[in-house]
């Protein structure tokens, strides 16, 4: 019998912790829709208190300490990108709300649904980056390029309304 992953963590450690989402990773089902849905809430938190610079600028060094926060939670794991991991969705939504042209209910709900959509849907070249890249980028990347999908969509969706 395997041992589970999720006994070899602890959230009393703040790697772990952070990987994990806060801790919303560890809900199921579908951890990485909490930890998606988390991020948003935490996203939406920052931005109304942090100038759009600030949050560009907390943005990208939470995606490189992601990069280590995921690689660490993984190694001390054993799995590469166990689903618990949901930072990289927090940076994802982020990414994501920087393309929004204000922040309301409509405009979460559009964040977080296409987010989702090319998360799980993981068009070209996404599928390739998240099956060939075995590190903590590999685990961040992903998500980052599906958030690129989304703003873009984000982006014709506040042209066309």
């Amino acid at each position: 019998m395997t041992e589970n992953p999720l006994l070899r963590i602890r959230l009393t450690n703040p790697i772990h912790f952070l990987a994990l989402g806060l801790g919303s990773g560890l809900i199921r089902p579908a951890p990485g829709t909490w930890g998606s849905l988390a991020g948003l809430l935490i996203g939406i938190l920052l931005l109304s208190v942090l100038e759009t610079f600030s949050f560009v600028i907390l943005t990208a060094l939470s995606f490189i300490l992601g990069c280590y926060l995921c690689q660490k939670t993984a190694d001390d794991m054993g799995v590469h990108d166990h689903g618990s991991i949901v930072w990289d969705e927090f940076i994802g939504v982020w990414i994501c709300l920087l393309f929004i042209p204000e922040i309301n209910l409509f405009w979460s709900v559009v964040v977080f649904v296409l987010f989702r959509f090319f998360d799980i849907l993981k068009p070209y070249p996404i599928k390739i980056f998240d099956e060939k890249l075995e590190s903590g980028f590999g685990i961040m990347i992903d998500d980052v390029l599906a958030a690129v999908y989304a703003s873009m969509m984000i982006i014709i969706l506040s042209v066309l309304l």
